[in-house]
């Protein structure tokens, strides 16, 4: 007779290697939203094309090399603005394939490759969003993405698998777990979280917010609510990890409902889209069967039609597309073993090679030989893993405008990033106007906080190379301000009384014959 606990002790094995698997609906549709923010991240950022990722912009690579810590990076390949754009289209091509799930391992790869690359060709417009978003395809490297609803399912001679149990779950769904929990701990430390001020004042930073931010500044009871109710959200983040079926659900769609909220009231970029993204890991097989049941009650003759037609259209498109295996089915099955365990000998190689590259990107780290190359990694994997302090331990409360003043040579004053005559004032009512992109933003943050130092004197010399000399005379001097509102609970909606200051950033001389005084704040 076996031990009277052994039963119990294989149930809870069994329980738990249910928690910590991942349904491949999930896994599917992880997939599809990971290249769809792909895709919309390149086009997105194409915006910027001139200005962010070419020599003549405000990040050429000396620069971008500069706040780069490592040089690998396929956008470092050239200069010429043409095979850069055109690495931007096969970006976007990379994108594409990872939705329809062609080739999908490989493709994984290659995405992942190019993510990490555009994000290093230009650190300085970062978010948390892309830090999160290049662990999470780190970690799907070694996950059967194209398991479902892909090209590859079409292909496949077999029917899909229903979960996926192992390392790699584990990994990518403790990531998201490690974000919240991290986050929270660091958010503990503050009275503003704990008390409830926190998401009244960051509703107020009027640089950031957007959207339904303005009319949810009249509630601020709501706000406090909603801020407590997202701070003990992140402290239970650990659940996720031993609930299942329909808790596990509720569990997921609050924190899937508290990102959307952000997404359409505080401008961050992409991060409540990728965090979605993580978390859809997290719904099993209960939300997938729930939702079918749901589908199929409320199916009618003519959508189900529709379907059909459609899903034998896109089965016959998925078995046009050629295969290109490396090797047939039908080989013999010492040569099939042989095969798979070369190739789970190159992934992990791969694995130390991509987690060396993802570790080492976060610091300037020098060379003295594979052995402090290991030991930096593994310090770096740690570093990364404690550092979710978004908008912790105190979130920010102070609103930022910048100015820059000029001076030219017939001696008119210019404030050169609003466009206007010169004047210390904020240049919009709603601050975050002041950026024609989000990521805008996160490159005048790094400006300001001169990392690398070579960033504000690059923009200097571009405002000075751009200005328009055929109407205007030649500008002499110009001067980099960032402006400081402190924000209150009482001057939340009247910018008027909040105390100002400015920071001189830098100061530059436009030419070698530079002349002329830029009048200073008076604040």
């Amino acid at each position: 007779m076996s031990p009277p606990y052994r039963p119990r002790l294989l149930g809870l094995i069994t329980y738990l290697r249910g928690c910590l698997s991942i349904d491949t609906r999930s896994l599917a549709a992880f997939r599809i939203i990971a290249g769809v923010l792909i895709v919309v991240d390149i086009c997105l950022r194409a915006r910027n094309f001139t200005h962010f990722y070419t020599e003549s912009g405000v990040v050429p690579q000396s620069v971008a090399r500069e706040a780069a810590p490592i040089e690998l990076s396929v956008y470092f390949l050239t200069t010429d603005p043409t095979l850069t754009a055109l690495l931007f289209v096969v970006h976007a091509i990379v994108g594409m394939l990872l939705i329809v799930g062609y080739r999908t391992r490989l493709v994984t790869v290659v995405a992942f490759v190019f993510v990490v690359s555009l994000d290093l060709r230009n650190s300085l417009v970062l978010s948390y969003a892309d830090v999160l978003f290049a662990w999470l395809l780190l970690w799907a490297l070694f996950l059967p993405l194209g398991e479902r609803w892909s090209v590859d399912a079409v292909h496949r001679p077999r029917s899909p698998k229903e979960t996926i149990t192992g390392i790699a779950p584990v990994l990518i769904l403790g990531q998201m777990v490690t974000m919240y929990v991290v986050n929270g701990i660091h958010k503990s430390t503050s009275t503003l979280w704990t008390s409830g001020d926190a998401a009244v004042l960051v509703f107020g930073l009027d640089d950031m917010t957007f959207l339904l931010a303005e009319p949810l500044r009249s509630v601020p009871w709501l706000l406090e609510a909603g801020g407590l109710l997202w701070y003990y959200l992140l402290l239970s983040a650990w659940l996720l990890l031993l609930i299942r079926g329909r808790a596990r659900t509720l569990l997921v769609s609050a924190f899937v409902a508290g990102h959307l909220s952000f997404a359409v009231t505080v401008r961050i970029g992409a991060f409540a889209f990728v965090a979605i993204a993580g978390l859809v890991l997290f719904y099993d097989a209960s939300f997938w069967d729930d939702l079918d049941r749901v589908r199929k009650k409320r199916k009618h003759q003519l959508s189900q039609t529709v379907l059909h037609s459609l899903n034998r259209f896109g089965r016959t498109l998925c078995e046009a597309l050629p295969t290109f295996r490396l090797r047939p089915w039908g080989e013999t099955s010492g040569t099939q073993e042989i095969y798979l365990a070369v190739r789970k000998y190159v992934a992990a190689i791969m694995i130390v090679a991509a987690v060396l590259a993802v570790a080492l990107a976060g610091a300037d780290v020098g060379y003295d030989g594979p052995g402090s190359e290991i030991e930096t990694a593994g310090s770096m994997f740690i570093g990364e893993q404690t550092e979710w302090s978004i908008f912790a331990p105190n979130p920010r409360t102070t609103d930022y405008y910048y100015v820059f003043a000029a001076v030219s040579a017939d001696g008119s004053t210019h404030d050169l990033y609003n466009d206007r005559e010169l004047s210390y004032d904020r240049p919009h009512e709603q601050l975050q106007k002041q950026y024609d992109t989000y990521r805008e933003r996160f490159y005048m943050s790094n400006v300001a906080g001169a990392d690398p130092p070579a960033a504000p004197e690059r923009l200097a010399e571009t405002l000075c190379e751009t200005w328009d000399t055929d109407e205007q005379a030649e500008l002499t001097t110009t001067e980099l301000y960032q402006i400081g509102e402190t924000i209150a609970r009482e001057t939340i909606d009247d910018h008027t009384a909040r105390d100002r200051s400015s920071r001189l950033i830098y100061q530059h001389q436009c030419g070698t014959d530079g002349t002329g005084t830029v009048p200073e704040p008076s604040f």
